[in-house]
């Protein structure tokens, strides 16, 4: 009896909990520049404009703001 539960432990488990499902096909477009929530080319701004003004007045606000309290408290 004893015998019997050693070799019931020492079994291993084969069988696994997961199930696949079918890959179902979709009609996106692929290619460079599809996968981007925003339009790139054709804008009437053009891009890089848009993205080094956004990222310029976020790196410029501190500095300018810190310029105005200094002129102010003199």
């Amino acid at each position: 009896m004893l015998s019997r539960s050693v070799i019931r432990a020492a079994k291993p488990v084969s069988k696994r909990g997961f199930t696949s499902s079918a890959v179902r096909p979709a009609h996106f477009p692929e290619g460079p520049y599809n996968n981007l929530p925003f339009k790139v080319h054709n804008r009437k701004i053009p891009y890089p404009i848009v993205h080094w003004s956004f990222f310029a007045i976020g790196f410029g606000l501190p500095f300018g703001i810190a310029y105005f309290h200094i002129k102010k408290s003199s």
